[in-house]
């Protein structure tokens, strides 16, 4: 083997890792939950996983267990495709057809609730790992039961809002919309569906428009509060989708590599665990993370860290493989001399 080609296999082969890491850096799984109008998980969340304070957000937890609110980001299904409507059954809206969530479809009159009136309104939805994508917003009939189990025919068939790539302020996504006359007790339901993967995810907010009747006289249905920052730092440590580095790995049966669960008897199937009888809800495989306006958000495309770290461990083995391929040959020529 000549000088130069052993100097190019050194070169190529010391390049070759770095290079892979840069084509398989991949997106950051898209996480989050509309923070208001509050949803369900979300309200339930700041209230408390393990002592929630409403009778429906103890139901919940007593149904589906309270590691489903420490990961109040991650009602999804991750191959949605814009199919929703196809893919979640009636009755199962509110999970998003996910069983780990299924404390979140249940029929009742006292969940915590927003304030809502007809007419413009600003929504906002915190996203911890933010991605292209559209959002759509449905609201209930009017004669909406909430003790009956909700259905997609107990949605307006059209979305009353809906926006593609909406403002990321703050660490949540910003819009407005025009929301429909209504009285009483009501419930929007979102989607959103990323743009970049076959994932989505949902959520269900109840509102009220005027008064509406809910939970009874000694105890009536709370006002629902979205968590604070500092909640949502303090019961980061035990959410298994992580929070903060989103590090998805998608398998051949749909596995989930978030960071491992906590343990626990009331611990219940997570989004994307590999049980196929479960659900199917694979997400693509994913990437790191890196701070935006004060939180780890990943974003479109994944860490935009990963690639220029990687492009300039492969420059450096590249400076290297040329200093190695001039000294051969100045060997080579020492010979022939």
């Amino acid at each position: 083997m000549t000088a130069r080609r052993k100097a190019t296999g050194i070169a190529l082969v010391g390049i070759a890792p770095l290079a892979l890491t840069v084509l398989t850096a991949s997106p950051a799984a898209a996480h989050g939950s509309m923070s208001d109008p509050v949803s369900r998980v979300f309200a339930c969340y700041a209230e408390g996983p393990e002592s929630p304070q409403s009778a429906a957000c103890k139901a919940a937890v007593q149904v589906g267990g309270a590691q489903a609110f420490y990961d109040w980001n991650g009602v999804r299904d991750g191959n949605a495709g814009g199919k929703s409507k196809e893919k979640i059954p009636d009755g199962k809206l509110c999970s998003g057809g996910d069983a780990a969530f299924k404390g979140l479809d249940l029929p009742r009159a006292d969940w915590p609730s927003s304030k809502m009136r007809a007419g413009k309104h600003t929504f906002h939805y915190k996203a911890t790992a933010p991605h292209k994508g559209s959002f759509e917003l449905y609201i209930t009939k009017a004669g909406y039961d909430p003790t009956k189990p909700l259905k997609w025919s107990d949605l307006e068939a059209k979305p009353f809002a809906k926006v593609t790539d909406p403002t990321l302020t703050n660490g949540e996504y910003v819009f407005d919309g025009k929301v429909p006359a209504r009285s009483g007790r009501h419930l929007i339901y979102s989607i959103w569906q990323r743009s970049d993967s076959p994932e989505a995810f949902y959520t269900c907010s109840d509102v009220v428009f005027g008064k509406a009747k809910g939970g009874s006289a000694a105890a009536p249905a709370p006002t629902a509060s979205a968590p604070t920052d500092t909640q949502i730092a303090a019961g980061a440590e035990k959410a298994s989708m992580d929070l903060r580095q989103h590090s998805h790995k998608g398998g051949g049966t749909g596995g989930h590599g978030d960071a491992a669960p906590q343990a626990g008897a009331d611990r219940p199937a997570l989004a994307g665990d590999t049980d196929a009888a479960h659900h199917g809800n694979a997400a693509r495989p994913e990437g790191g993370a890196k701070p935006l306006a004060g939180q780890h958000l990943a974003e479109t495309g994944g860490d935009s860290s990963t690639a220029p770290i990687a492009i300039a461990g492969a420059a450096v083995l590249a400076a290297g493989a040329g200093v190695l391929f001039a000294t051969s040959r100045r060997r080579a020529a020492r010979h022939r001399g």
